[in-house]
This record gives structure tokens, C-alpha cells and sequence, in this order.
């Protein structure tokens, strides 16, 4: 008897954490974008790996691999690794402030969201910019 009377309160209450319990933050999406980027930064290591492993081989391997790497899905691959880098850095640099109790309140939170999405960006543009001045 003591169980049915449990699984009525039981499904009286909520689900929790719900999505739709909690608005969408940028600490929040960059929380996500950390963890995306560090799961892309893996994909983008197991590619430069099989590049590597091409140059090593050399002949048609490395034909094969320095065609996909040169084209334009390649150059966005090598561009969006470029941002996971420096986003997911800026984000280890966030989470390694916290840690030591910086920056906790509501508008810290935010600078050091902030932060990181715009550093990433501008990081990334400069890497891309200075690459193609250099030739």
C-alpha cells in the first residue's frame, strides 16, 4: 500500500532539471561550446594524425590527403580547429579563474563569458590574417 501511495507523490513532481526549467545564458553556452569544442579538437587531431601518416607514406596517400587538406572543406576544417583551439584555451583560462575564486559574481561570470567568446574570435581572425600576410 505504502508504495502506490509513493508512486502518486512521484508523479506529482516535476522533472528536474528540465530544459525548459532554466533560461539559456552565455556561461551556459559557453559551457557547451567548451565541451563541443573539445570533442571537435579531438576530431581535428585525428585528422592532422592521418595527414601526417600521409606525408609519411608519401605517393598517392599523401596525394590524397594534401588534396582533401588544400580544398575548401579542408581550409574550414583547419579555420574551425583553429577557433576550438583558442576558444576551448579561453575557456580552460575561465574555469581555471573560478577555480580560484575569481570572478564568481553575475558580472564577472559575464566579462569572463564574454571574454572567451570574443577572444576566441579575434585570436583566430589574427592567426588568419597574419597567415595570410605571410604568404
Amino acid at each position: 500500500m505504502a508504495n502506490v501511495e509513493l508512486d502518486k507523490l512521484a508523479a506529482k513532481r516535476p522533472l528536474s532539471p528540465h530544459l525548459s526549467v532554466y533560461k539559456p545564458m552565455l556561461t551556459m553556452m559557453m559551457s557547451i561550446a567548451h565541451r563541443i569544442t573539445g570533442a571537435g579538437l579531438y576530431v581535428g587531431m585525428a585528422l592532422l594524425a592521418l595527414f601526417l601518416l600521409g606525408a609519411a607514406m608519401g605517393g598517392w596517400v599523401f596525394s590524397a590527403f594534401s588534396w582533401l587538406g588544400s580544398g575548401f572543406i579542408g581550409g574550414l576544417i583547419v579555420f574551425l580547429v583553429t577557433w576550438a583551439i583558442f576558444h576551448h584555451l579561453l575557456g580552460g583560462v575561465r574555469h581555471a579563474l573560478w577555480d580560484r575564486g575569481l570572478y564568481m559574481d553575475p558580472k564577472g561570470r559575464e566579462f569572463l563569458a564574454q571574454a572567451t567568446l570574443g577572444g576566441g574570435v579575434a585570436l583566430t581572425l589574427l592567426v588568419w590574417v597574419l597567415k595570410s600576410l605571410v604568404g
